[in-house]
């Protein structure tokens, strides 16, 4: 029997705000591994390097946190002054979609730290609109490495892991969609433990799951930022020199940026609309459980094209859709920008950040791609060229 199978071990207890991070308690328990103390920060053309040659996981480190400067910061008040409502919307409509289809028993399990401001919106939708105190707690998920089987083990302990329901912010081409699959059907096997696969997600736009409160590629806020919309958490850390058999997935927690953090406003603001759509969730939530809502993958298409139309292979490389290009611009090696001609603000603050770091933005006709835009990194830092 492999070590992360034994039963014997105690499993770790979950990390609570405010010592870890800075949701309040009630909001989100993380299943991690605080590494707070570990310094794991490298520099972003050394981490790429790395990564692309094959020398190194991006998992086993962590990007410096990008510090915004003033025009950034108030590029995110306003894009989050615009766009609450329709946030709000999104998070009312899956969460409505998840408690009609799953029932109202859920367990609410997002994946850290995208899907984590999500879970938290959904919990407080669902007591907002139906009184119901439904546990939440946070899981890494590791692309090319599955979800974290000692949370899983945590959860099935504590839970029906058929009441799990799985919770991230957005879809880009459906690459960790598949690893979620693929995660818990390889536990299932090994334990006899069935954890639903299919996230629910507040935008689909590479239409890779049922469970989402739209399609459409906009602008949420909380891609905007790092660890300061995020309560305060890193991206996740798989490394076997600091995680054990028995550990959690690891993060860290980023105190001293306590004075940047916008994590509540976020939240609450968002929030502050429930009562906003409540009406319009109602009218709208029978035709969107009758529509055909099955998973095309046309986003995965889509960025197989991207990929031949600028000679790029390795399709890692290409993040489709505003919060994974937001994420390319704010933590990796960034070659190109590609945006749609149509697709208005929601853009601002991508084309910010991509003149700060001296990357075209190039623009395609609507017809393209199903995204706002698509964000290249840059491939020089591959095999050959660190050789």
């Amino acid at each position: 029997m492999s070590p992360r199978t034994r039963t014997r071990a105690r499993l770790p207890d979950p990390l609570y705000g405010p010592d870890f991070g800075s949701y309040p308690a009630a909001d989100v328990a993380w299943l991690l591994k605080d590494l707070s103390a570990v310094p794991l920060e490298a520099p972003t053309e050394e981490r790429e390097a790395a990564i692309q040659a094959g020398r190194a996981h991006y998992a086993e480190s962590l990007p410096v946190e990008y510090q915004p400067g003033p025009a950034y910061r108030r590029l995110f008040h306003q894009a989050l002054e615009a766009s609450a409502e329709r946030v709000a919307y999104a998070a009312a409509m899956v969460t409505e979609l998840a408690l009609a289809e799953r029932g109202h028993d859920l367990t609410l399990v997002s994946l850290a730290r995208a899907g984590t401001p999500v879970g938290v919106l959904a919990r407080r939708w669902a007591r907002f609109a139906h009184g119901l105190d439904l546990p939440h707690y946070a899981v890494s998920i590791v692309r090319g490495r599955g979800i974290d089987g000692v949370a899983l083990r945590f959860l099935a302990e504590h839970h029906d892991p058929s009441g799990v329901l799985f919770v991230d912010g957005w879809t880009g081409k459906g690459a960790i969609t598949r690893e979620l699959a693929a995660a818990v059907d390889a536990h299932a096997a090994a334990t006899g433990h069935r954890f639903p696969g299919e996230p629910a997600v507040l935008a689909d736009p590479g239409r890779c799951t049922s469970l989402h409160g739209t399609r459409d590629d906009f602008l949420i806020p909380s891609a905007c930022l790092n660890s300061t919309v995020s309560g305060l958490v890193s991206r996740t850390v798989l490394n076997d020199a600091l995680i054990g058999p028995d550990d959690f997935h690891g993060a860290k927690s980023y105190a001293e940026l306590a004075a940047d953090d916008v994590s509540g406003l976020f939240l609450d603001t968002v929030s502050a609309r429930f009562g906003d759509v409540a009406e319009r969730v109602a009218k709208d939530l029978p035709a969107l459980r009758d529509a055909d809502r099955s998973p095309d993958w046309s986003g995965w298409e889509a960025v197989r094209r991207v990929g031949r139309a600028h000679g790029v292979d390795d399709l890692n490389l290409i993040k489709p859709g505003v919060g994974e290009t937001t994420r390319v611009l704010l933590r990796r090696v960034p070659w190109k920008v590609l945006v749609r001609a149509d697709a208005g603000p929601d853009l601002t603050h991508i084309r910010l950040l991509a003149a700060e770091r001296d990357v075209p933005v190039l623009e395609v006709g609507p017809a393209e791609f199903p995204y706002a835009c698509v964000g290249l990194i840059h491939p020089r830092f591959g095999k050959e060229a660190v050789q």
